[in-house]
């Protein structure tokens, strides 16, 4: 399973209904660890973005944004193609 936010996300919706589980629910402390987790990795994703944002970059944060990556030089600067489910997106950036 890929790392990107939207696997955190079923993670945490699978803890969530393992919680409500009246037949077999999830342990609380477990629940707890999951979740702990989680914040730690979103912490770093935003430490990451903070980063981009301050260093004024157009930088995708992968695990926001799945999807293969190429980066190239150009004449005149940088190519990037992002290869997305059915699509892919093109940025060019002056130099």
């Amino acid at each position: 399973m890929p790392n990107t936010i939207e696997n955190l996300r079923e993670v945490l919706f699978f803890t969530l209904e393992g919680l409500r589980d009246k037949t077999n629910p999830m342990d609380i402390e477990r629940a707890k660890a999951i979740t702990d987790v989680a914040q730690t990795i979103i912490n770093s994703a935003k430490v990451e973005v903070d980063a981009a944002r301050v260093l004024n970059t157009n930088q995708q944060i992968p695990f926001l944004v799945p999807g293969a990556t190429q980066v190239s030089a150009t004449g005149h600067g940088q190519k990037t193609v992002e290869q997305r489910p059915g699509y892919s997106v093109t940025t060019h950036r002056a130099s």
